[in-house]
């Protein structure tokens, strides 16, 4: 075990708030998956559900730690990836089928293992390392907006609109997390407004084509976002039966359950009525059995963990290290906050999971694949720092070596000097007056 703690480099607190945020989820998962264990094959155990978030987490922390220890080309290099994840995407498009009832056109199936995957998380991770690339490179002439819309906004409209059909929430946090990211790397603030201008304009665009053509498969969820927006601005509620705005009544009465101090562990009531409380709506099932001292209690730790990052990011020496930290560390929180406003209700549902807590694999497993990137880097300038107080103590120690090496060639010059002048009949250290011969003969 120490030599596995030792073996752990980077900031050891970003390590500390994830292993507290994964252990944590076993207990709200393993109590919420109760209504798929009774819905897949009705028993109600969910012990199975357990042993696959665990393999889930076990399987991310070791992304984390072997990613953690790559060096920075290779990070670098995983821009080169970015085309394939369009193909993904544009798979996932053309070939997405229908799960549980739901539209599972995010995510792909993995042939011979089963393992579904969403390509989207995937394509965001990689979107995220390519923008830092492109505004830490140096330049020998500055960078015009010319320029920059073929090399930086053509991949970021690309990525962003092959999600976009399936995903609006995934596709909007990410292009917002991109403008985040191109205004802390210095991107000029006039093109910044052209590019959400030209960004509302092609979404409008996007809306009244899938108004006019309803039954088309790429925009068939336009439906979905209006009755959404619909539902989450409905005054009389009670008299509204659609799905979301039915997860978002359980979800309320799950937090007004809970009151402060929960209901306890396991002891959730709504996890049995609520669709996806094992994924979307965790945040509700949290504050039933662990009250609003539980609720508050994760969202300090996302924000503990985004001071951290913020703190990582000013620790990094080099451009693309802080542009890293910002465009892997932000997004997880704020899907976070996401996912927390949802269940709540101060946002319309989304579809957004809580990062490290909610079940589901290929989020686990980008969430750690980021993780990693992010403790990579505060790895890499930890063992800078080390290298410059190991240079630091060589130059005292060898300036020391010197210092002796002076006192002892002064000392043997001294030395020399004295036995000179007493082979001349004179001693330094004579401190007779010369002056007692001539009283003597007085």
């Amino acid at each position: 075990m120490k030599q596995l703690l030792y073996n752990l480099k980077g900031d050891k607190v970003i390590w500390a708030f994830v292993a507290l945020l994964a252990l944590f989820s076993f207990m709200p998962v393993f109590s919420a998956s109760s209504n798929l264990a009774y819905a897949n094959h009705g028993t109600g155990n969910t012990i199975s559900f357990l042993i696959k978030h665990f393999a889930h987490i076990f399987i991310g922390f070791c992304m984390i730690y072997w990613v953690h220890k790559l060096p920075n080309t290779l990070i670098r290099g995983m821009i080169f990836v970015l085309p394939i994840a369009w193909a993904l995407l544009l798979f996932t498009l053309l070939k997405g089928t229908t799960i549980g009832g739901a539209n599972a056109s995010r995510w792909i199936q993995i042939p011979f293992v089963g393992i579904t995957f969403q390509p989207s998380t995937f394509a965001q991770l990689l979107l995220m390392v390519y923008v830092a690339h492109y505004l830490s490179r140096k330049r020998e002439t500055p960078m015009t907006f010319k320029s920059s819309l073929f090399e930086l906004w053509l991949p970021v409209f690309i990525t962003v609109m092959l999600i976009l059909p399936a995903n609006f929430s995934t596709a909007a946090l990410m292009f917002a997390m991109v403008i985040m990211l191109v205004f802390v790397g210095q991107y000029p603030l006039r093109y910044i407004g052209i590019i959400i201008g030209c960004g509302i304009a092609a979404l409008a665009l996007f809306v009244l084509i899938g108004k006019a053509f309803p039954e088309a498969k790429f925009f068939n969820r336009v439906h979905t976002w209006e009755a959404r927006l619909d539902s989450f601005k409905a005054t009389d509620k009670d008299e509204d039966t659609d799905d979301e705005h039915y997860q978002t009544n359980l979800s309320k009465i799950a937090i007004a359950s809970g009151q402060v101090y929960g209901l306890g562990p396991g002891k959730s009531v709504q996890k049995n009525f609520l669709p996806q409380s094992s994924s979307d709506f965790i945040y509700a099932i949290i504050v039933e059995e662990y009250g609003l001292v539980g609720g508050l209690g994760v969202m300090f730790l996302y924000l503990l963990l985004f001071f951290r990052f913020i703190v990582a990011a000013h620790k990094a020496t080099s451009r693309f290290a802080k542009l890293i930290v910002v465009g892997l560390g932000f997004p997880i929180v704020f899907q976070a906050m996401i996912n927390m406003a949802v269940a709540v209700n101060l946002l319309p549902v989304t579809g957004q999971t809580l990062p490290l807590i909610s079940s589901g694999g290929s989020s686990i497993w980008m969430t750690c694949i980021a993780l990693g990137i992010i403790i990579g880097v505060t790895r890499k300038e930890e063992e800078i720092a080390q290298d410059l107080e190991d240079k630091q103590k060589r130059d005292e120690a060898l300036q020391r070596m010197i210092d002796q090496q002076i006192k002892r060639e002064e000392a043997a010059e001294n030395a020399l000097k004295e036995q000179e002048l007493a082979v001349a009949g004179f001693s330094i250290e004579d401190r007779s007056n010369p002056m007692d011969a001539v009283r003597g003969k007085i």
